[in-house]
Formats: C-alpha cells, sequence, structure tokens
C-alpha cells in the first residue's frame, strides 16, 4: 500500500520545525539535525564524530527535548562497567529480594558520550540495545521503550586513552555525521544567542508521533530498478580498488531505510535515486574500510563513495 501524500506533508513540517527550533539554541547545526530526525524516523542510530567544544551534547538534548522524547546520558570512561548502562539485580534489604535497577538504557534517546573512551567490553553492552531494541539483564531479556535511539559521540583527533570502535558495532550506526566548526556569521550569532537569556525549546511532537511515522516508512513507494540500483551501488563498492572492505547487505538495507525517510522530508511520497545519493555518504562512510596506501595519498571514504556513485548507472523503468 503506498504511503498518502498527507504523511510526507506530516514529515517535511516535522523537519522543517524541528531544524528551525533547535537552530534557535544551537546555531549553524541544520543539517546536522536533519539527519539525526532522519535517522530517528528511519528506526537507526547516529555516531557523531567532532572535536570538543562543537556543541554535540547540547545539540542532542535540545533535539530530544524538540521532539518531547525521553533522553538518558551516560558519560563513557575506562571504569565504566556493562550494568552501569544497562542495569543490575541490587538487593532489597526490607524485601530480602533481588529487584531489577534499571540502567539509563532504559529511555528512548540514549546519548552515549565518548563512547570509545569505554573498553570493548562496556561498548559491547549496547550492541543487543541497538540492534534487538531490548537488554538482558542476569538471564532475563527486557524490552526498550518506543521509540529508542543511541546518540553515540567521540573524537576523531584524539588517539591517547581511547579504544577503537569495530567494525560490528559500527555497522549498528545507521549515520556516521561529522561535526564540524560553523561558518563565521554562525558562530558571530552563537556568541550573539550567549548573550541574551536561554531559549527553552517547547516540544512539537512526542513519542508517539514518532513511533507511527516510524512504522509507516517502510511503505514509501520505490521501484524494482531502485531496488537493484541501491545493490548495484553497495556492491561496486566491495570492488573499489582503494577499499579493503565495501558495504554490507545491512548497509543496503539501511541504505533503503534512509533514503524512504529523505523522500518523506522532502514532500514524496515516493523514492528516487536522488534520495539514495544523498543519504550514501552517512550511511557508508563509517563502513568502508580504506587501504592504506590509499589514504597515503589523502583520499578518504568521500571520495570513494562519490566515485562509486558516479560509476553506477541509473536504471529507469523504461530501460
Amino acid at each position: 500500500m503506498a504511503i498518502s501524500t498527507d504523511l510526507a506533508q506530516q514529515v517535511s513540517e516535522l523537519r522543517r520545525r524541528t531544524t528551525g527550533e533547535v537552530s534557535r539554541v544551537v546555531v549553524g547545526m541544520e543539517q546536522v539535525s536533519q539527519q539525526m530526525l532522519m535517522a530517528l524516523l528511519a528506526g537507526g542510530h547516529v555516531l557523531l564524530e567532532g572535536v570538543p567544544g562543537t556543541a554535540k551534547t547540547t545539540l542532542c538534548r535540545t533535539f530530544s527535548s524538540v521532539l518531547g522524547i525521553n533522553y538518558e546520558r551516560v558519560q563513557f570512561t575506562p571504569d565504566l562497567l556493562p550494568s552501569d548502562v544497562t542495569g543490575t539485580q541490587v538487593l532489597d534489604r526490607q524485601s530480602s529480594d533481588f529487584v531489577l535497577r534499571k540502567g539509563p538504557v532504559f529511555c528512548q534517546m540514549l546519548l552515549a558520550d565518548e563512547l570509545n573512551r569505554a573498553p570493548a567490553r562496556t561498548q559491547s553492552a549496547l550492541l543487543e540495545a541497538m540492534q534487538e531494541k531490548q537488554v538482558t539483564i542476569e538471564g532475563k531479556t527486557l524490552a526498550l521503550p518506543e521509540p529508542f535511539m543511541v546518540l553515540a559521540t567521540q573524537n576523531p583527533i584524539e588517539q591517547e586513552g581511547v579504544y577503537r570502535l569495530p567494525e560490528a558495532q559500527l555497522d549498528r550506526f545507521l549515520f556516521r555525521i561529522e561535526v564540524g566548526y560553523p561558518h563565521r556569521d554562525a558562530e558571530v550569532d552563537m556568541l550573539k544567542l550567549h548573550s541574551t537569556r536561554a531559549y527553552e525549546p517547547s516540544p512539537i511532537a512526542d513519542a508517539a508521533t514518532i513511533t507511527s511515522i516510524q512504522e509507516q516508512t517502510d511503505s514509501v513507494f520505490l521501484t524494482p530498478e531502485l531496488q537493484e540500483y541501491i545493490i548495484d551501488l553497495i556492491r561496486k563498492s566491495r570492488e573499489h580498488s582503494d577499499l579493503v572492505l565495501g558495504g554490507s547487505p545491512r548497509a543496503a538495507i539501511y541504505l533503503m531505510k534512509a533514503a524512504r525517510v529523505h523522500a518523506l522530508m522532502f514532500g514524496r511520497s515516493y523514492m528516487t535515486h536522488e534520495d539514495v545519493q544523498s543519504v550514501a555518504l552517512p550511511v557508508l562512510g563509517h563502513r568502508i574500510i580504506m587501504r592504506p596506501e590509499a589514504e597515503m595519498d589523502g583520499r578518504g571514504p568521500r571520495d570513494v563513495i562519490d566515485e562509486v556513485v558516479a560509476s553506477v548507472p541509473v536504471i529507469t523503468d523504461d530501460q
């Protein structure tokens, strides 16, 4: 069943209002907040990469407030234990029974701040939550609230005292978004903003609205030719001479999901190849592994993905 144009208009308006409200607190982040909304509506998670001081934490907190979603933050450190994230059984002295003390993961939007500062054991505590939307605590499996989204941050510059995220965990993130420095005018506006009373955004949506949209995104129309186009892009990435590892089958699924939401956010109930191309970099950039010699030549994921997109012909139904 094709999705209604009314929902496309609703999502488009949600995009406009969300970016507008967020920009009243964090300037110069319109593109980032738009991609975060896209990932949320697609049911995915986001890895935010940027140097300290670029307002990543403020952005996440504001984003959740604007959308009316329950928010929790965990500062990842080398001594953080998995139970500090998921929760554990504790002894109730009054009843002499063990009761479950839920961890911060039991929320609708979890900010895993500086995720790569924690060792692999603690990082892996999020894997089940991100993939299955559930956690297992001492043999008992508990569902997480809906919607559920992980926003993780990491500093791509600092190398001391951090643990590299394994490919299996990176693959769980729908998007990797680079948060850079704002342009000059935005930084001037930032100073003006911090010279006045802080703006407190009012919610423009709620969890039920987000969940309803998530349940309908798979009905965005796409042709069999577009499905073939997505697969051809992924397969082409596996053949690129600059890559050790190309896109996985999960990458193809995420590319389709993100492209469907991209179409909705711009008021369309059908998907085009431009939607796929628009989300190719944030979906694939953290899933491909460059050859060392290509990196030494100054090439990066953006260069490779641009070449892959340019090399795959667009298939239309009349071809």
